[in-house]
């Protein structure tokens, strides 16, 4: 008969794509690891994964096999944290991957409290600003900026984020400051590039307009997105929880061109079918009130 413990391993090494990282993830030794999916194997009667010194690959069975394995799982864990709602605790794993500077900034110090006032429950937050598919990479959740157009996705507004135009004084000084939209065709940007897309959008009376300035700098770091502008390379278009502090002291000067940047929020989103935990409603209930609205970050700016 096969073994939960089995189960959760193959689930975890997939998920994680090798073996020391479901391991890390599962609070397990990697021999551990390894001989529970070794029996798994056997009790199938079928080799569930490839195994070479680089890499894991999925077998034709371990294919058919991990769909059904992950949905166990899953009902495994929604169970054992119903029960645990029922006594009125909050309790077991939970994944959620944030972007780095908001994940640093802002979440950590957000979830600390909570998660001491909780200690039963097992988070693992991955910083990560590439944009995560929270159902194949195994999260229950994931922390975003901006739009969620991924219709698989069920997104919780957490808070607003407002976004300024901003460069250092020393830009400013060389190379003037742009008054219009059609000024800033004629300046260096610097573009968070894990949009995809090296623009800025912003609103007017006639709708939105978009603006491609030319290319300084493409980065995918909101520290160093910050860091540069600060340096003088650029113009960039910062939201207020990263360029907030940098304005108020003067390292940052925001750019007036007379239409606001398009506005957008930040979310958590879990996958569509599946129901969210009673510790994830709480996390997400914990943080909107956390941030406020407007969001604490926004007052002074």
């Amino acid at each position: 008969m096969m073994k939960i413990e089995g189960i959760a391993a193959f689930v975890a090494v997939v998920e994680s794509g090798s073996v020391s990282e479901a391991a890390r993830r599962l609070r397990l030794s990697k021999s551990v690891v390894s001989e529970r999916l070794a029996e798994l194997e056997k009790t199938l009667g079928a080799m569930l994964v490839h195994r070479t010194t680089r890499k894991l690959t999925l077998t034709e069975d371990g294919s058919a096999f991990l769909e059904r394995a992950a949905r166990i799982i899953r009902e495994m864990e929604e169970a054992e944290a119903d029960m645990a709602e029922r006594r009125g605790t909050l309790s077991g794993p939970l994944r959620i991957a944030a972007p780095v500077t908001f994940g640093r900034l802002h979440l950590g110090p957000a979830l600390y409290p909570f998660l001491k006032a909780y200690p039963q429950i097992a988070l693992t937050l991955d910083m990560d600003d590439r944009r995560v598919d929270p159902a194949s990479d195994g999260y229950d959740a994931i922390i975003r900026h901006g739009a969620i157009a991924d219709s698989r996705l069920i997104a919780w507004k957490l808070a607003r984020s407002r976004r300024l135009l901003v460069a250092s004084p020393d830009y400013i000084e060389q190379f003037g400051k742009p008054t219009s939209l059609a000024d800033l065709n004629g300046h260096r940007g610097i573009f968070y590039t894990n949009r995809g897309v090296a623009d800025w959008r912003f609103q007017t009376d006639e709708g939105a307009v978009v603006i491609r300035a030319m290319l300084g700098l493409g980065i995918n770091n909101g520290d160093m997105l910050h860091d540069a502008a600060i340096a003088g390379l650029g113009i960039a278009l910062l939201p207020t929880f990263i360029a907030g502090p940098a304005v108020r002291d003067g390292r940052l000067r925001e750019i007036d061109v007379g239409a606001k940047p398009e506005p957008e929020f930040i979310y958590m989103a879990h996958p569509e079918g599946r129901n969210p935990s009673a510790k994830l409603r709480a996390i997400a209930d914990h943080l909107k009130k956390t941030f406020g609205d407007p969001p604490y970050w926004d007052p002074d700016c």
